[in-house]
């Protein structure tokens, strides 16, 4: 043990700004295998220690107790150490691969999947697992092994993919932080439907040169055009009388820029001020006069603030999103208000440009915007120009 610390603490004083490309690459695959064979070692070593029976030593009922108490782990961690050690102490060939860095761990854990559910005639195709897990990614691997299950019990194979349906499941929730927590596990066909529909949006999503979001965001941001576009349909389900939508209830003087007053989504919780002008440049607004927070006296008709004749001028004028670089879709555009209305601007085209709703934000973020000869003219946070492109 002595020996594998010094490796690692030299490991650890190299300088890597002085190491190559290929170096570096070469070295990553080395540990790779390394943590491969540190993971067969410890598995074999935690084989011996339950066949010992030495955790009853400490007074500890099962190996799994023993390993959260010695190796302080949480017991899903003890837990998998000791199914890994069940599985590789009776699959020698996929032990030895593993030990050798011929399989990485990422691939054991199929082939340890694969042994766990069907044991008995895991025997018989051990070797020729092996080898696909040396030779293909661990996607592949998962293919291969489903299709493996499906060949020795196909009603087994039925069986189980209607267990993991009836584990679906989502959970969506404010969080104290102010954000929505999205948590679940879909079984494979919706799971592909929301994977090829989120790929769809992020494909068409022509964005600019400038954009700096990562791949995550880019999926968050593509799960609420999906959902906005459901909910703009005309013929999604009405619901006690009127087709469901995101809903905030503000006071005028929040939507005048005051802070301290009511200004909140249904279920998402309070937004700022300036998150609800941002959405009320392009929405319908109904009006609620009250005697106070909970007496409504009169509910006024709800209206479009940008009519559908206006918007189809608009985006004959604009095209898409009129932020310098972007060019993002008509669709994917909100229709803001240069002036707000609620400080006395105008709905009409003079009055309004397209932007895509990451431009939407920044607008009302940081960047500027104003209208010179009919045209909008953006301006950066240090209020100079940004250079316009888009359409005459």
């Amino acid at each position: 043990m002595s020996t594998l610390r010094s490796a690692l603490d030299e490991l650890a004083s190299e300088d890597l700004a002085f190491a190559s490309d290929d170096e570096l690459e070469s070295s990553l695959v080395e540990i790779e295998r390394a943590v491969g064979a540190l993971v067969a070692e410890r598995a074999r070593r935690v084989a011996e220690v339950e066949a010992r029976g030495a955790f009853a030593r400490d007074g500890l009922l099962s190996v799994t107790m023993w390993l959260v108490h010695r190796l302080r782990v949480a017991g899903s961690c003890a837990g998998r150490y000791v199914r890994w050690a069940r599985a590789l102490a009776r699959t020698p060939l996929v032990r030895s691969a593993l030990a050798s860095g011929d399989v990485t761990p990422s691939a054991a854990a199929v082939l340890v999947g694969a042994w766990e559910s069907r044991p008995e005639e895991f025997a018989s195709v051990e070797e020729t697992l092996v080898e696909a897990a040396r030779n293909l990614p661990v996607r592949d691997l998962r293919r291969v092994v489903a299709y493996w299950r499906q060949a020795i019990d196909s009603a087994g194979a039925e069986a189980e993919a209607e267990r993991r349906y009836g584990l679906r499941r989502l959970h969506v929730s404010p969080t104290l932080e102010g954000m929505v927590r999205v948590d679940g596990d879909l079984d494979p066909e919706t799971g592909q439907t929301l994977i090829a529909a989120l790929r769809a949006v992020i494909d068409a999503d022509v964005g600019s040169a400038d954009d700096l979001r990562t791949y995550a965001q880019r999926r968050a941001d593509a799960l609420g055009e999906i959902c906005r576009r459901y909910l703009d349909s005309v013929d999604r389900p009405v619901v006690s009388g009127e087709r469901p939508h995101l809903t905030v209830t503000v006071d005028l003087e929040a939507l005048e820029g005051r802070a301290g007053r009511r200004c909140e989504l249904d279920e998402g919780g309070v937004i700022t001020p300036e998150a609800a002008r941002r959405l009320a440049c392009d929405a319908s607004v109904a009006r609620v006069v009250t005697a106070g927070r909970s007496e409504p006296l009169d509910v006024g008709r709800r209206t479009p603030v940008v009519p559908p004749a206006l918007r189809r001028a608009l985006v004959i004028r604009d095209g898409g999103c009129r932020f310098p670089g972007c060019g993002r879709p008509a669709g994917w555009c909100d229709a803001h208000h240069v002036e707000h209305w609620a400080d006395g601007g105008s709905t009409a085209l003079s009055n309004l440009v397209l932007l895509c709703r990451p431009h939407h934000r920044a607008v009302h973020r940081r960047f500027g915007v104003r209208m010179v000869r009919g045209r909008p003219e953006f301006l950066r946070p240090d209020g100079s120009p940004l250079e316009d492109r888009g359409p005459p």
